[in-house]
């Protein structure tokens, strides 16, 4: 009986999201959820990860969009949120943190959104990665509505995603009627 309680008392305790059930224990460098979360390690930049992982969005944005248009981009912006949000949630449970500095993919999904409304064009993006940063920080509603209320990877991608679309609305009346 003492053998069976020890074992018991050791085994990975189970964090539930969703249906998936995942032991809580650290993943490497090479795991998908990592290196994904992390979009290939942007996410450890020092200073502002966010920005770093706004910046290494951009010229994955400018090929898919040169190569595939405006609806390449927002196909690999859903891509990227579904994504996220199993890789988000594998790392917030791996790390018992609420939305780790590191995740930077809903940045990604975010910085793709706003993009997605103009082509490829320097200023563009510039313009568009300042209106994105801004939308992200101040989070208007509902992307505050959304940090405060939702957990697990979902709510780490959905804030993000307002902002985008926000920034997206104001990237494309720039484009449209000053630029």
């Amino acid at each position: 009986m003492a053998v069976v309680k020890e074992l018991l008392r050791r085994r990975p305790q189970l964090s539930c999201s969703y249906d998936i059930m995942i032991p809580r224990r650290s993943i490497g460098w090479a795991h998908p959820a990592h290196l994904i979360a992390t979009w290939f390690g942007a996410g450890y930049m020092p200073k502002a990860p966010g920005t770093w992982g706004s910046l290494a969005a951009l010229p994955f944005a400018w090929v898919i969009s040169s190569f595939g248009g405006s609806a390449a981009l927002l196909a690999a912006t859903f891509l990227a949120l579904f994504a996220g949000i199993w890789a988000a949630g594998v790392l917030e449970r791996t790390t018992e943190t609420k939305d780790p500095g590191k995740i930077v993919i809903d940045e990604v999904a975010g910085q793709w959104l706003t993009l997605v409304t103009v082509p490829p064009d320097p200023l563009l993006y510039l313009v568009g990665i300042i209106l994105f940063r801004i939308a992200d920080i101040l989070k208007p509603w509902p992307a505050n509505w959304v940090d405060r209320h939702l957990s697990g990877g979902l709510g780490v991608m959905l804030d993000d995603v307002a902002a985008g679309a926000y920034a997206a609305a104001g990237l494309y009346l720039i484009a449209e009627y000053l630029l």
